[in-house]
């Protein structure tokens, strides 16, 4: 009995933990994309230009890889 709630319990709050895990992740690179990127323009200005969209471009994969990475976690809590 105690077990069978215990198994219904992990189910529910895997897919919750494993999403908060993925945007916490995305959420540390995209800062740390952003805190560099701000360096490096600090000390290149003129390469502000190319290093602005390098940056937003990783940034957007990272958003993406996230967003893969929930939509698997709820999946999988669903199955």
């Amino acid at each position: 009995m105690f077990l069978q709630a215990a198994a219904d319990a992990a189910v529910t709050l895997g897919p919750g933990l494993g999403a908060g895990l993925a945007v916490l992740g995305a959420g540390f690179g995209i800062g740390k994309i952003g805190g560099s990127a701000m360096e490096s323009m600090a000390r290149q200005p003129e390469m502000a230009g190319k290093i602005q969209t390098g940056m937003l471009i990783a940034a957007a994969l990272i958003e993406g890889a996230t967003l893969f990475a929930i939509a698997v976690c709820f999946l999988i809590g669903q199955a």
